[in-house]
C-alpha cells in the first residue's frame, strides 16, 4: 500500500485517556513527516526526470556519435577515392609526358638523319664541283699550252 503525504497529514488516531499521546505532538509529528515525505516524493520525481533528459541525451550523443563515424567512413573513403584518382592522373600525365618526348626524340632523330644526308649529298656536290672545276681547269690549261705553242 503506498502512503501519499496527503494520507499522513489526514490521519487521524483514536484518543485513549490513559496513558495516550498528545495530539498536538502526533499532528505535528505527522505535518513533519508528511512535508518530509513530499519533499522525498519531489527530489524522486526531478531525479527521474533528469534520468529521462540524461537517457535521451544519452541515445542524441549515440546517434551524433554513430553520424560521426559514418562521416568519418565516408570521408576516408573519399579521401582514398581521391588519392588513387590522383594517383591515376598522375600516371596518365608522366605516360603522355614519356610519349610526347618519345615523339619529340624520335622526330630530332628524324631531323638528324635528314640533315646527316644533307650533309653527305653537300659533300658529294663539292667533290663533284672540285672535279669539275679541275677537269676545266685542266681544259684551260691545254688550250693555253696549245696556244702558246703556236
Amino acid at each position: 500500500m503506498r502512503i501519499s503525504p496527503l494520507d499522513i497529514q489526514q490521519q487521524q488516531f483514536k484518543v485513549k485517556t490513559f496513558r495516550g499521546l498528545d495530539p498536538d505532538d502526533v499532528d505535528a509529528f505527522l505535518q513533519t513527516v508528511a512535508g518530509e515525505m513530499e519533499g522525498l516524493i519531489r527530489e524522486n520525481n526531478e531525479m527521474k526526470e533528469q534520468q529521462a533528459r540524461q537517457s535521451r541525451d544519452m541515445l542524441d550523443m549515440a546517434e551524433k556519435e554513430r553520424e560521426l563515424r559514418e562521416t568519418l567512413l565516408s570521408a576516408q573513403r573519399v579521401i582514398e577515392e581521391m588519392k588513387a584518382n590522383a594517383r591515376k592522373e598522375a600516371e596518365l600525365i608522366v605516360s603522355e609526358a614519356e610519349l610526347k618526348g618519345e615523339r619529340i626524340i624520335a622526330d630530332a632523330e628524324r631531323q638528324l638523319g635528314e640533315l646527316k644526308a644533307r650533309i653527305e649529298d653537300v659533300r658529294r656536290q663539292k667533290v663533284q664541283f672540285e672535279m669539275s672545276l679541275k677537269g676545266m681547269l685542266d681544259s684551260y690549261s691545254r688550250q693555253l699550252a696549245g696556244d702558246e705553242a703556236l
